[in-house]
């Protein structure tokens, strides 16, 4: 059974195009100790990372330009922001905790840290 150059070229491009959609920061993330991991985006709930989106509390963002941070495990994202009828452009840091799977991102002035929600909540 021979396989077509061109069957394997498109298998792979949709391998690859797939993969570079997840991001290093892909989860679900809790906003506070007791948020409820299956509502996304409200007050109360949780925050999701997918696909280069940020989603957060009656917003989302789109993560652009990243910029990998040297001898650190981040990227510096320019976050291009809709939300309750308005749109903003800023820059944001984000980063693996050193202690756990949670993450930390930086914004102007502000600093967060999100544990990761376990999939199976």
């Amino acid at each position: 059974m021979r396989i077509s150059f061109k069957i394997v070229s498109i298998l792979a491009a949709t391998l690859y195009s797939a993969s570079a959609l997840a991001g290093p920061f892909d989860g679900v993330y809790r906003q506070t100790a007791n948020s409820d991991c299956s509502l996304i985006g409200v007050d109360g709930g949780s925050l999701e990372i997918r696909g280069g989106i940020f989603y957060g509390v009656e917003m989302e963002c789109r993560m652009t330009r990243p910029v990998d941070v040297i001898n650190m495990d981040a990227i510096l994202y320019t976050m291009q922001c809709i939300g309750e009828s308005d749109q903003w452009a800023e820059r944001a840091l984000l980063m693996n905790s050193a202690e756990d799977d949670d993450i930390i991102m930086l914004w102007d002035g502000y600093a967060f840290r999100y544990e990761r929600c376990d999939p199976a909540e």
